[in-house]
């Protein structure tokens, strides 16, 4: 099994290029089973893209991927077409189940593997399941998969979420692509990555209008023109090189951003001391003797990240004084803090609460990651640790963390896969 050895306490300067979002491309992968060709550019090729794509082909799909130019082109000839997603390839990605809805609205039917565990929380897929019967479907839990027809087709009606989801929200609209007649959604999830995903379905020829957190879409089931997009960038990825150029960047510059998608994070870093530069498609973070304190509870968009939470901590831990996050999106979002404390971090959980006691100097040590988020707080604070932190079950990074490696080293980190 790998490993990634770190050496830290090496000042970082540089510039970073930041790779193509991954959660923005997952959906807009499963909704081109409504097209006929797509091409898909500035495509992260991490190793949840390779899931999807392999669950594609298995569907049907043709798929011509270009790894030096970032790009994929996808074929739906509706010849030998699978509507079932089995669950060896859904079992290692949740978002295995967006499959559903495009099958369902495009085929009438589908049979998708009910996702695997995760560490993170449970994750459930009620929500996916209660907007999908609204629009017509039948659907019934069997042997572990989701068994969903809607024989004369999926019909346009109204959906008001009982809380927000992003993975429901995308279901939800690639579903409403193919439905006879309008479909309104309420109470929608409104990240920036489901702005990439309507983007990408108004090329299909899907009628939209966002308002606030309400959208409505009138579909169009079929269209036989070739589709371009180019995929957004990684919001979280640029938080995280961000996050690391104010623990120990002298200068690092962040490119192939939107610094006015990252306001909000960005907000709280400078709160905390760190001096962040804004330009037009860059960010540059200059280095900071002074981290303050912060008390920060994650939201949905355009609150901050769950999926910076473990990042933002590590940083937390080089403030003086006490720091708190609450964490409202997922429940066991605290995993990494038994690897943390191993390296001398001085966190307590409570309830949904972690208190962060600063200013506190880590120590390289043997940890573990759990997730992807968690094992990327690791990595950041092997960065700021003395001595050699090693860190096992990398797999996780490589799930959404693209040439992790590369980048660091390009900004004079001392990081080494074995």
């Amino acid at each position: 099994m790998q490993k990634l050895l770190i050496k830290g306490n090496r000042e970082l300067t540089g510039t970073i290029s930041i790779s193509g979002s991954k959660n923005a491309t997952l959906p807009i992968l499963a909704a081109s089973i409504l097209a006929f060709k797509a091409k898909l550019k500035n495509v992260p090729f991490v190793k949840d893209i390779f899931t999807m794509l392999d669950l594609l082909k298995f569907i049907g799909i043709k798929i011509k991927i270009n790894s030096k130019n970032k790009t994929i082109e996808l074929i739906n000839s509706n010849k030998n077409i699978n509507t079932l997603a089995p669950y060896k390839l859904v079992r290692t990605m949740r978002a295995g189940i967006l499959v559903l809805g495009p099958l369902l609205t495009k085929y009438r039917k589908a049979k998708v593997s009910l996702p695997g565990g995760c560490a993170i929380g449970t994750r459930p897929v009620d929500l996916h399941l209660f907007a999908l019967k609204k629009l017509g479907a039948k659907i019934k839990i069997k042997d572990g998969y989701i068994i969903a027809e809607a024989k004369k087709g999926l019909i346009g009606t109204s959906i008001r979420f009982p809380s927000n989801s992003v993975g429901a929200t995308e279901n939800a609209l690639i579903a409403a692509h193919g439905a006879k007649g309008k479909t309104i959604l309420y109470n929608c999830a409104i990240e920036p990555e489901i702005l990439d995903l309507i983007s990408y379905l108004k090329k299909l020829g899907s009628k939209i209008k966002i308002s606030g957190r309400k959208i409505s879409i009138i579909g169009k089931n079929i269209s036989f023109k070739k589709i371009n997009h180019k995929i957004i960038f990684d919001r979280i990825e640029a938080g995280t090189y961000i996050i690391a150029g104010a623990l120990i960047g002298k200068k690092i510059k962040i490119n192939k951003v939107v610094p006015k998608i990252l306001k909000y994070e960005i907000n709280v870093l400078k709160k905390m001391g760190a001096k962040i530069i804004s330009s037009k498609n860059s960010v540059t973070i200059i280095k900071s003797n002074n981290i303050k304190r912060a008390t920060v509870s994650t939201k949905p968009y355009p609150g901050f990240p769950t999926d910076l939470q473990a990042q933002l901590m590590v940083l937390m831990t080089q403030a003086k004084g006490l720091s708190k996050i609450k964490e409202n999106i997922f429940e066991n979002r605290f995993m990494h803090v038994p690897e943390l404390k191993r390296m001398g971090a001085k966190i307590e959980i409570k309830n949904k609460t972690a208190y962060i006691y600063g200013l506190t100097k880590l120590t390289g040590a043997e940890v573990m990651a759990t997730d992807l988020r968690a094992s990327v707080s690791l990595v950041l604070a092997g960065l700021i640790a003395d001595k050699r932190t090693i860190i096992n079950r990398i797999y996780h990074l490589d799930r959404g963390y693209e040439f992790l490696e590369r980048k660091l080293k390009k900004c004079k980190a001392s990081v080494k896969r074995t």
